[in-house]
């Protein structure tokens, strides 16, 4: 997102957002927060028929999933305050989740020590259920053009 979106969404100033960041740039990293280029800039500006930048002199912005978060510690508005306690009360809950799951891990293996052969099944599909999902890690967030796909001209569709 860039930092004039995110501005409205934290209800503070854009500039301030930034000096915000400026001050604390080692909390920031790349995959945090990067700068957008002129041409990517141009390309912003010129698909929009009305400018909203505002006469903006300097490149915007632009921050990842993580950088969205690190903001809500660095920016002083009510609404940061809020996001920043909802992300830590998240962490908690996803931290009770995975030992709620530890737990159960541990009461499922005393029971199969238990029991013989006829519910090794029965423990089989449990631990798979209960197998934590394919990490989405790395994973690119966004849309790519396929190579195999032509590249075509808006309306020139059937235009033989």
């Amino acid at each position: 997102m860039l930092d004039q979106d995110l501005a409205v969404l934290y209800g503070v100033e854009t500039r301030g957002l930034v000096q915000a960041v400026r001050r604390n740039r080692s909390r920031f990293p790349p995959d945090f927060m990067f700068q957008r280029t002129r041409q990517e800039f141009g390309n912003l500006r010129s698909q929009s028929v009305m400018s909203s930048w505002g006469g903006r002199r300097s490149l915007p912005l632009a921050f990842t999933e993580q950088g969205v978060s690190m903001l809500s510690s660095v920016l002083r508005s009510p609404r940061a305050v809020q996001v920043n306690i909802e992300v830590m009360r998240t962490f908690v809950r996803l931290r009770e989740m995975l030992q709620g799951n530890a737990d159960l891990k541990q009461k499922l293996e005393a029971l199969e020590e238990r029991y013989d052969e006829r519910f090794r099944v029965v423990f089989e599909a449990i631990r798979r259920l209960t197998a934590p999902a394919a990490s989405s890690a790395g994973r690119k967030i966004g849309f790519a053009p396929s190579r195999e796909s032509k590249q075509t001209e808006p309306g020139s569709e059937g235009a033989d």
